[in-house]
């Protein structure tokens, strides 16, 4: 198989848990179902060190930064720990958060999810609200507990796409969607040199572009990949993704025989 004849390959950071006493590292089976829905390749890639980060890019035509039951540690925007029982995931943060200014410098395709939304944020520069629910004027974005995934994963408020933004384009309107929502982390700075591309009707942003970003960029709170095969919202998302990803191999190839 050539270089040109295979799927673009997507890198999907891995979360850490603990196993039993053995640690492990995974990827939810719903991002690589994505992936593969975008028509990419998904590569689940292990915490990784700062000498192989521009290794794994350079095997890269995307980035799928994945939603997960843990949050960005705060020490990254400057807090301490508002809540001692939610879960952390500090040895992802110590490598995707320098891997996500890499990946956007080199015009590498990014889409972020949730948590992934959130980190990308906090990778460039801007913080966040550890306690959404706790903030005057913002309602409660987190799931209802002990009920299961396709009551957790239901729609559960309508966004406003902002009109003239990648968003907008994509979806080829800027009428309101509905979304779901299972975060209780969000955007309390925006970083510097991001657009907001969409808001809930409490004014919390929903999604983000890096304005700047020589390539594909978008990261969006809510969870497209959860069933994405029968949401025409989340197709259209994947689809872009996909052909972004397309797109930056076939200028790979370009170069490369150049």
């Amino acid at each position: 198989m050539t270089l040109s004849s295979r799927k673009p390959v997507v890198l999907v950071p891995a979360c850490n848990r603990m196993m039993g006493e053995h640690p492990f590292q995974m990827a939810g089976k719903k991002y690589i179902d994505a992936v593969r829905l975008a028509g990419c390749l998904p590569l689940i890639v292990p915490a990784s060190t700062p000498d192989e980060l521009d290794e794994l890019l350079a095997l890269a035509d995307g980035l799928l930064l994945t939603g997960s039951q843990s949050n960005v540690h705060p020490s990254h925007f400057g807090e301490t720990v508002h809540d001692q029982s939610l879960p952390l995931d500090p040895l992802r943060d110590a490598w995707t958060l320098p891997l996500i200014p890499k990946a956007l410098a080199l015009g590498l395709p990014l889409l972020g999810i949730c948590r992934g939304f959130q980190e990308a944020n906090v990778a460039l520069g801007g913080s966040l609200h550890q306690a959404v629910q706790e903030q005057p004027g913002l309602r409660d974005h987190r799931a209802v507990k002990g009920q299961p995934p396709e009551i957790q994963y239901a729609s559960a408020h309508p966004v406003q796409v902002l009109p003239g933004g990648q968003l907008a384009a994509i979806l080829g309107s800027s009428a309101p969607i509905e979304v779901n929502s299972l975060h209780g982390q969000g955007i309390k700075r925006l970083a510097p040199g991001l657009r907001v591309e969409a808001l809930a009707e409490d004014g919390l942003v929903e999604a983000f572009t890096v304005a700047d970003a020589p390539g594909f960029s978008l990261c969006v709170q809510w969870h497209p990949e959860w069933l994405a095969h029968s949401n025409p919202i989340s197709q259209r998302l994947l689809q872009a993704f996909g052909q972004a990803c397309r797109d930056y191999q076939g200028n790979k190839v370009s170069n490369w025989r150049t």
